[in-house]
């Protein structure tokens, strides 16, 4: 299990990242546009003047289960521990134990 105050940071980021998400997108889609080097700039200066956990870079997957960040599979949103466990007892549809 992970650390609680791990768990509930990245809950912060999520709610973060929706806040901002629409007023990140349009200073993207203007800097995109604009084609000065000061015009750049400011539009730089208003990204970096947001709050870090803002971004969506800085998320992490986490499995919904445990918490636990690494060993992470997408497909289930679980970690490597808790996929093995289930896939042997069956609780994952379409997951079979594979031997060659």
């Amino acid at each position: 299990m992970a650390k609680k105050n791990m768990i509930q940071r990245e809950k912060k980021r999520a709610e973060l990242e929706k806040k901002y998400y629409l007023k990140r997108l349009a200073i993207k889609e203007s800097l995109n546009a604009s084609m000065t080097f000061a015009d750049r700039m400011k539009l730089r200066q208003k990204l970096q003047e947001m709050p870090r956990n803002s971004a969506a870079v800085r998320g992490r997957n986490r499995c919904w289960l445990t918490g636990r960040s690494r060993g992470y599979y997408r497909d289930f949103g679980l970690s490597r521990h808790i996929f093995r466990e289930m896939s042997h007892e069956c609780l994952l549809p379409g997951v079979t134990k594979s031997s060659w």
